[in-house]
């Protein structure tokens, strides 16, 4: 109780302080603009190699139907995903989920254009720091323009201290700013339920010199209509720490910010339910979890979603630098079954809490 007071109180002199939070006005098209999905099974494959043809997919599909996502491993732990025909230099945000059971985690370096692609550079670390290869998950998506105020999606890159990057699907301007070391706040005004938590949130640390960097959700909560998250972030050691870091938000859209298509998708948050529990085909609270052995692993099921090529992302909520992602590639029934699981900083299995997103690509 003591941690949350102190945070409300600084938070409340972060956004209180003049130029403290920088927004940054839109542009005007369409959204999504460019994105792209995909799983790597194998990171060691040491030439550009197809990944999952049944868990990627990306807007290039409607112009090249026979081009697929590849990559290659650079060094112990470095992947590079390479989407075709989508290349937009640094624009957009790129989230990275781990796939294993063995508490490794991901972040991303860098991304970038090269030729008419676009390349999502990964780094992933074992527990305790060290680089080396896992499975993992990973979305690139970018956006302009206003979406109908019934669903709406927004992202900002933190970057050097500063608000370097923002989308916001009203036209509003985001907001962020550092309140301590490792700890960050963001507001995306209007894209909420007025009073009510509702959508769901992503966070992925991204760190140039590939430094072991992980960040997650402390707590987000609505201002009127706007979402106000707060962002922790942590080291190998469990220490809070500078980083940059991207955050996403979508409600009553998939995480890539299209719809219709995708029109199947879904997402839920273990701590908070109501309108954070969406489902595009059933409604809300519609998803479930439930718990796993050993404690600390869950299985989040979203129902009749599980068609076509498919994608899930998760991030941590709470406090501490616990962390989750996902333990292994999630079903094909109809019923989606993403598989979860957490861990405290050791890489020991941890019950902790979670937010989990879902989509098809149809």
């Amino acid at each position: 109780m003591r941690l949350r007071s102190l945070v409300t109180t600084a938070l409340a002199a972060v956004l209180a302080a003049a130029g403290v939070l920088v927004p940054a006005a839109p542009a005007a098209a369409a959204t999504a603009d460019r994105w792209g999905f995909a799983y790597v099974k194998d990171p060691t494959v040491p030439v550009w190699t197809v990944l999952d043809t049944t868990r990627q997919w990306g807007s290039w599909k409607t112009a090249f139907p026979t081009a697929w996502a590849d990559g290659i491993k650079l060094a112990p732990g470095r992947f590079q995903v390479r989407f075709p025909q989508v290349g937009a230099s640094s624009r957009g945000v790129p989230h990275v989920t781990p796939v294993n059971r063995s508490g490794h985690y991901c972040e991303v370096v860098r991304w970038f254009q090269s030729g008419a692609d676009q390349i999502v550079d990964v780094q992933c670390h074992r527990p305790g720091g060290t680089r080396e290869d896992t499975p993992f998950t990973v979305l690139w998506t970018t956006s302009s323009g206003t979406v109908p105020a019934a669903t709406s999606h927004a992202y900002v890159q933190w970057a050097g201290g500063a608000l370097t990057q923002s989308y916001n699907s009203t036209g509003m301007g985001n907001a962020a700013g550092a309140f301590g070391v490792g700890q960050y706040v963001v507001r995306l005004p209007g894209v909420g339920l007025s009073g009510v938590l509702a959508g769901n949130v992503q966070v992925t640390a991204v760190q140039p010199n590939a430094a072991p960097r992980r960040c997650k959700v402390y707590s987000w909560s609505p201002v009127g209509t706007t979402v106000q998250v707060e962002v922790f972030c942590y080291d190998q050691a469990g220490a809070l720490v500078n980083t940059d870091f991207v955050l996403s938000y979508h409600r009553q859209r998939p995480v890539i910010g299209s719809l219709g298509p995708p029109s199947y998708f879904g997402y839920l948050g273990t701590a908070v339910g109501g309108p954070t529990n969406y489902n595009s085909v059933v409604g809300v609270g519609a998803n479930t979890v439930a718990p796993l052995a050993p404690t600390g692993r869950y299985l989040a099921t979203f129902p009749q979603l599980g068609i076509r090529e498919t994608h899930a992302q998760v991030v941590a909520q709470g406090q501490g630098s616990n962390y989750c992602h996902l333990t292994q590639p999630w079903s094909y029934t109809t019923d989606a079954e993403v598989d979860v699981i957490c861990f405290d900083n050791a890489g020991v299995i941890t019950p902790h809490r979670f937010l989990a997103t879902f989509t098809s690509r149809v």
